[in-house]
């Protein structure tokens, strides 16, 4: 049995989906580059409270990086906007890619699909609920179980574990260079999706198994 473990955000989940609320929160020109800086920041404050042992959910790192970006870019944010920008990460929109591509792997019987995520699981769960992608996934594995942050080998580790799979026969699917290097850092397959051309991968680590530039491409592939 071959095991798909779908990250989430940047990979079925596309967190530009919150530029359109931005645009009418600061100027539109700055839109884009805020959304890019706020998800790198989030990322960044994961990876560093996971290395340092000072774990806090992932809606929390969402929050501190809006704050990051607020004060760097110099605008000004109400207490309800900010609220609502928190509370779009649980209303953003699927790649066009995603629902045709699951309902394809969906049909063939040598196969599990999970989702792999750093968020909290209540959050991804209605995500996938508003996106109609969640009857598509065996189960959500969230990095609040162990409280680690990929690309920590541990939450891989405990992925395994909890989907009674063996490294080989798994497969990590992800739009995220941090995310393909820590599944093939504990020995398994993996799938970059390379949504932007200019993104680039670490030259150092693991490299994906394969890289692609649509969802659509995977099936024909595992």
């Amino acid at each position: 049995m071959i095991t798909l473990a779908f990250d989430v955000y940047g990979t079925l989940i596309n967190t530009y989906g919150m530029v359109d609320l931005l645009q009418h929160y600061i100027e539109e020109d700055k839109a884009v580059p805020f959304a890019t800086l706020w998800r790198d920041k989030q990322l960044e404050y994961s990876f560093r409270r996971s290395m340092m042992n000072r774990y806090q959910p992932f809606y929390t790192c969402t929050g501190d990086a809006l704050d990051y970006c607020i004060e760097a870019f110099g605008v000004s944010i109400t207490t309800d906007q900010h609220f609502s920008l928190i509370k779009r990460y649980q209303n953003l929109p699927v790649f066009k890619d995603v629902v045709k591509t699951l309902k394809t792997l969906r049909d063939r019987d040598d196969l599990q699909m999970y989702a792999l995520t750093n968020g909290p699981l209540e959050d991804v769960e209605k995500l996938f609920e508003d996106d109609q992608i969640n009857q598509y996934f065996k189960e959500i594995i969230s990095a609040d179980e162990i409280r680690k942050y990929k690309p920590d080998p541990a939450i891989y580790q405990h992925f395994l574990k909890r989907a009674g799979a063996n490294a080989k026969d798994s497969w990590l699917i992800s739009g995220n260079g941090f995310d393909v290097m820590g599944a093939g850092n504990c020995g398994m397959n993996s799938v970059w999706i390379k949504r932007d051309l200019k993104q680039q991968l670490d030259s150092w680590g693991e490299q994906p198994t394969y890289k692609i530039h649509s969802l659509s491409e995977l099936n024909a592939l595992i």
